[in-house]
């Protein structure tokens, strides 16, 4: 048996004015959850919808567990779970009506109450679907993308707008189908999520791949360990006079000055003598270790919401 699950090579999609997609390559082992990290307008979508077969593709190639969509379309659905960024339901159907209407169209279909307890949904098994709150919804939609027993499962941003408890609660669930031995591939914008669920991610931006590997491999890609950050009260101000003093690169974030560093030991004497000369007015100084947002901000300039 093939052991990739996934292979990607060169999709790409053209709007009348944008370049969605610009020649993305993937592969996506069997039984690995995989992450694309990026921003609002990243392309993480499109190119989700295209492996999808919802979106055709201007161009690439792609083999989804050993299939492709022109010769093996009904085999690939039989076998994949899709949970899209939003799902419209009739607004009186209930999620066990749901569950058992979309099970019925599957030869092999998982039974309504055990998704309804995968998902901690038994108490509003009966509840028409506009009654539920938003992360009821959500966890609605991941139980019909598993109701035909996937072996490969898409998750479009699954945790958006649900809050913290529901969205560790989700985490669970991705990783309950890692241990069944099921392939997950999942967008995110949130670099928590993505770096304690991925084996291995991709970060993505203006429709193409800027580097791939397991969360520890990015990190130690940027080849900063560390970060120190300075925090005011307001907008952080220029660091013009203190760049001066300190001769190290800063880096303006909002309320924050970060200065990254291999040795911050022997950073921080010298940041704070520079900025007891420069007298910079900041609330408080604390060092954390890089993180995916730091590998995404070095190579984009940009925030991960943005």
């Amino acid at each position: 048996m093939n052991d990739l699950a996934l292979r990607v090579r060169g999709i790409r999609k053209q709007y009348p004015k944008v370049l969605a997609v610009a020649g993305v390559d993937l592969e996506v082992r069997r039984g690995e959850v995989f992450g694309l990290l990026g921003p609002n307008g990243a392309g993480k979508t499109t190119t989700l919808e295209m492996i999808e077969g919802l979106t055709p593709a201007d161009a690439g190639e792609m083999e989804i567990l050993g299939f492709n969509w022109e010769t093996h379309g009904q085999e690939i659905r039989s076998r994949i779970g899709v949970q899209l960024q939003s799902t419209s339901l009739f607004n009186k159907i209930t999620p066990r009506e749901a569950l058992d209407l979309y099970g019925s169209y599957y030869p092999r279909h998982r039974s309504a109450q055990e998704l309804l307890e995968l998902v901690q949904l038994t108490d509003k098994a009966n509840a028409y679907h506009t009654t539920l709150s938003g992360g009821q919804q959500q966890r609605l939609a991941l139980a019909l993308a598993l109701v035909n027993d996937p072996e490969l499962v898409f998750l479009d941003e699954p945790t958006t707008g649900l809050d913290p408890q529901a969205r560790r609660s989700l985490w669970d669930v991705v990783r309950g189908m890692k241990r069944e031995g099921r392939t997950v591939i999942l967008t995110t914008h949130y670099m928590e999520e993505a770096e304690t669920l991925c084996d291995r991610l991709a970060i993505m931006d203006h429709g193409q791949i800027l580097s791939e590997g397991s969360p520890t491999e990015l990190i130690a890609q940027l080849g900063l360990p560390s970060i120190v950050e300075l925090t005011f009260e307001a907008a952080a101000p220029d660091p013009g006079a203190f760049c001066a003093c300190l001769s190290m690169p800063v880096e303006v974030r909002g309320e924050a000055w970060e200065i990254a560093t291999a040795d911050p030991k022997s950073a921080l004497p010298s940041i704070l003598g520079a900025a007891e000369s420069c007298a910079v007015p900041f609330r408080q100084i604390h060092v954390r270790r890089a993180t995916l947002e730091d590998v995404f901000l070095h190579r984009t300039g940009r925030s991960l919401r943005e």
